[in-house]
């Protein structure tokens, strides 16, 4: 089972301009979130797929490859598609790493290889809410799954709605799972859902997960005891340097 690992990086962010060069002590968000991916055990290449030459040669210069990708692109999976069809060899699977995750540790991605066996269409990771304030955070993505671990639905609200409950107590009473952001997938199935238009329901939500759903597709969801740590504003890089130790 060959595994591609591919990082999407763009310049452009509303609310982080050029986050991934911003510094991390000493080195930028790419290099770290490259270094963290190189070191899983199970992809057999890593690579960026990003829309500038500044990114492009600043991969290039600490030793990493990066793949040129269009500036259209709407989404990290449309970037990852370009990226892999890009490559000269053959691949069984993407695993898409997200560029603003510089802290995501090598074990999570290989975890999520775990679950790729030729008949997996799509998967990610989950881990346990365990504070209150995430169920209600519509910044966090929480999942709900079957008994076969596949994926039933995604929501920026809390799910399940838990009957006869105060909301402070639902931890209580129930076990939840929040996503965390990376994603697989075969590579046949990356290419066939690039090419779906929006759903309904990834329009409403703003996750583009619904639409491989609302279309048929399966996705496997491993549990994880990893935490993610996304950086969206320079805010949730000072917050990720105190819990990472490093401010």
């Amino acid at each position: 089972m060959k595994i591609l690992g591919i990082i999407p990086a763009r310049l452009a962010s509303t609310r982080f301009p050029a986050k991934a060069l911003a510094d991390i002590q000493g080195k930028s968000m790419v290099q770290r979130t490259y270094e963290q991916a190189a070191a899983a055990k199970k992809l057999d290449k890593v690579i960026v797929a990003t829309d500038h030459e500044d990114i492009r040669k600043h991969v290039e210069s600490f030793g990493g490859e990066a793949v040129m990708t269009s500036e259209q692109h709407p989404s990290g999976t449309d970037r990852c598609r370009e990226a892999l069809d890009k490559q000269a060899a053959d691949y069984d699977y993407v695993i898409n790493i997200q560029g603003d995750e510089p802290f995501i540790h090598p074990d999570t991605i290989d975890e999520l290889a775990e679950l790729l066996d030729g008949e997996v269409q799509l998967a990610t990771l989950v881990n346990e809410v365990k504070e209150a304030p995430l169920l209600f955070n519509p910044t966090i993505m929480k999942v709900i799954f079957n008994k076969n671990n596949d994926a039933i639905y995604f929501s920026r609200e809390c799910i399940p709605y838990l009957r006869g409950y105060d909301k402070s107590e639902w931890l209580e009473h129930h076990t939840y799972y929040k996503h965390v952001c990376i994603y697989a997938y075969r590579a046949d199935i990356l290419r066939e859902v690039t090419q779906l238009p929006i759903s309904s329901l990834e329009k409403a939500e703003s996750l583009e997960q619904l639409r491989w759903i609302e279309n048929g597709y399966f996705i496997k969801v491993g549990i994880t005891q990893h935490e993610s740590i996304s950086i969206d504003t320079p805010a949730d890089l000072e917050r990720a340097l105190k819990v990472m130790g490093l401010d």
